[in-house]
């Protein structure tokens, strides 16, 4: 029987925003959810992409998709460009030919790093490393082809489920005596249900105007050394963690050193509250490590 209630497609629906998504089934009622993996629905295909609108009536495009391997994209960068730019490219024309409106998750590592206050949406973009360059380019081809699409920066994503910061800080406290932890790249946390929840509001509250904005959970900005701090303490783990340099610790992928946004727009346009980063991680551990 075909249901009569708008629909809400999630694509990237396998990774931990897309699981995120699922847990707002619940809440929101109103709405029907396809949930779409790679399986379903393969994003850089955009014949497919097409067919797939046509077959189905979308209300809502919510794309949780993304190559996400930053280190990765160095060498994989036509793959990152395929998924993070093209792709979400031909999601954001088909969500305008079919009448769909558009929700893009993008990402802080399109700023170079170089602020020392929270960026905001309109502060100059300068990728460093190819991962926020292919997800830069996504943003700029969905404003091309779809002026009315939402895009939300977002940053140190998090949760229960999938592969993330938090959940390998638990797995090396659980293992080992001591770790060393980056003490001088400066940003927030987001735990993804969070944003699952916020990017539902906007939805449920019939003001989706188009354009660019940043999410993350609020409080101080914290280097990932304090963020790791904080998960030792809720734990009550033994493990020491010593703070060591980005210089000390090289990766494939630059990172920028400073990636703090400001998140006041989307507060203040959908009169929305974002829980402080300590009280989310709380949530989060207390699902990963019941005490």
């Amino acid at each position: 029987m075909t249901s009569n209630k708008p629909v809400v497609l999630i694509t990237g629906s396998g990774g931990q925003l897309g699981l995120s998504f699922r847990q707002q089934e619940n809440s929101f009622t109103q709405y029907h959810f396809i949930f779409a993996g790679k399986s379903m629905l393969p994003i850089e295909d955009a014949a497919a992409v097409d067919e797939f609108f046509a077959h189905h009536k979308i209300d809502y495009c919510i794309n949780c998709a993304a190559y996400t391997a930053v280190d990765k994209a160095e060498t994989e960068t036509e793959t990152a460009i395929l998924i993070n730019s093209v792709a979400a490219g031909s999601l954001a024309s088909a969500c305008k030919k079919y009448g769909a409106a558009f929700i893009h998750i993008s990402t802080d590592y399109v700023f170079d790093g170089q602020g020392t206050v929270p960026y905001r949406e309109a502060d100059t973009v300068n990728p460093v490393n190819a991962y926020g360059a292919s997800k830069l380019k996504g943003e700029q081809l969905i404003a091309a082809v779809n002026p009315a699409a939402v895009i939300i920066r977002t940053s140190w994503l998090y949760s229960s489920d999938g592969y993330n910061f938090v959940k390998t800080m638990l797995r090396l406290m659980a293992s080992r005596e001591s770790i060393n932890v980056v003490n001088d790249q400066l940003g927030r946390p987001t735990y993804a249900p969070d944003l699952a929840t916020a990017v539902m509001q906007m939805i449920a509250g019939n003001d989706l105007s188009g354009g660019l904005y940043h999410f993350s959970n609020t409080g101080e900005a914290i280097s990932w050394f304090d963020f790791a701090v904080a998960i030792k303490e809720f734990t009550g783990s033994a493990c020491v963690i010593y703070p060591v340099s980005t210089a000390e610790y090289p990766t494939p992928a630059k990172r920028p050193a400073y990636s703090v946004m400001d998140t006041s727009l989307i507060q203040q346009h959908y009169s929305m509250h974002i829980p402080h980063w300590k009280d989310s991680l709380n949530t989060c551990l207390q699902l990963l490590h019941p005490a």
